[in-house]
């Protein structure tokens, strides 16, 4: 579930860093499937480590 978590928050944040930048429509695109997929992985990972609750 973090996995979808972290997802969500980097397509958001990516989306956010493109237009902060000036970019249009297709960099808005690129940041949010680079930074969506560094936040799976980074989810991922937190999933990994972080215990489940009991």
């Amino acid at each position: 579930m973090l996995n979808l978590l972290g997802l969500g928050i980097g397509v958001g944040l990516g989306a956010v860093t493109a237009r902060r930048r000036g970019g249009n429509r297709l960099d808005m695109l690129h940041y949010a499937a680079i930074f969506g997929v560094i936040g799976f992985l980074l989810g991922t990972l937190a999933m990994l480590v972080i215990p489940a609750p009991a």
